[in-house]
């Protein structure tokens, strides 16, 4: 079935849900985004009954504005996103400026859907001060409203009265996860987290993070963990600690946006780790979860 998405996410998850989901357990109370994002994989997990509650939280508070629009009041952020995209004919330049200017200034939801939709490969990018700073592809006016409106309202149904939306440290979330719960983690690249990388809104403290990965093993919450890989020969992040006893798969993710743009042919693998407690939910042998396995598409992983 076709999954719907309404928020273009650089780096979103859409295309590799496929390959994740199939490591979900049969039963979830609440799967737990704590770096949202485009929220590709709940939106995948309720479009094919993986889980009856979602928790969506994101430190960037304008996007869980936008996504409680999103869920909450569909017709009304279709609308506002249609007036916009109408507005734009034959300035379109100019009038993407004014609109991210307001946006800085007011965080509105209609406006960053609008800035979403029409900035460079759904790039998003910040300055020091947290403000959008992405330019717009002048090739393209952004989605067509009517698309707009039928992934939002496709959207709205699946989660609507279903989930909870907060803006807060990741860690304050994870502390709301139990054993009957799942959390998928899509954090922040290694590397850029105490670098002030201009993609992400804010980033976390790598060993901060190991500690609260440790915390969910002592509570026995399994979880997904989306976080490192490797284009060519060039691998990005440090291994995590063997300590966590953690399932390491390699997803191959397709030819990589910087390779394309300098017309290379590098492929790059994204690295899925399953917290063992997951592994053993679902029955696994440690033998058929290998270290460095490859999914390669199309055919999923299986069992």
């Amino acid at each position: 079935m076709k999954i719907p998405h309404p928020i273009p996410y650089q780096g979103s998850k859409r295309n590799l849900a496929k390959y994740i989901l199939p490591f979900f357990p049969l039963e979830i109370k609440t799967l737990f985004e704590p770096f949202s994002g485009s929220a590709a994989i709940s939106i995948a997990a309720a479009a094919q009954g993986k889980a009856s509650r979602f928790h969506l939280n994101d430190v960037n508070q304008p996007l869980i504005a936008l996504w409680n629009k999103i869920i909450n009041n569909p017709n009304d952020i279709t609308a506002q996103y249609e007036k916009l995209w109408m507005e734009q004919q034959g300035n379109e330049r100019k009038y993407y400026d004014i609109v991210r200017d307001n946006f800085n200034k007011t965080k509105r939801p209609d406006y960053l859907i609008y800035l979403l939709a029409r900035c460079v490969k759904a790039s998003v990018r910040y300055n020091a001060n947290g403000d959008f700073n992405q330019s717009p592809d002048n090739r393209r006016l952004g989605r067509n409203p009517q698309q707009m409106k039928d992934d939002i309202l496709a959207v709205s149904n699946l989660l609507r009265n279903k989930t909870t939306l907060t803006s807060a440290d990741y860690k304050e979330v994870l502390k709301k996860a139990n054993s009957k719960d799942l959390v998928y983690m899509d954090p922040p690249y290694q590397g850029v987290c105490a670098t002030g990388d201009p993609r992400y809104f804010s980033g976390i403290d790598f060993d901060e993070f190991m500690q609260e990965l440790k915390i969910l093993n002592e509570k026995n919450v399994p979880f997904i963990l989306s976080y490192d890989g490797r284009t060519g020969k060039k691998s990005y992040g440090q291994s995590l600690p063997d300590e966590l006893g953690m399932y390491r798969l390699e997803v191959e993710a397709g030819r990589s946006t910087q390779a394309t743009l300098l017309g290379r042919d590098d492929v790059t693998y994204e690295s899925v780790y399953l917290s063992n407690n997951l592994v053993e939910k679902l029955h696994i042998a440690p033998t058929e979860v290998i270290a460095n396995h490859v999914i390669r598409q199309p055919a999923l992983f299986e069992f």
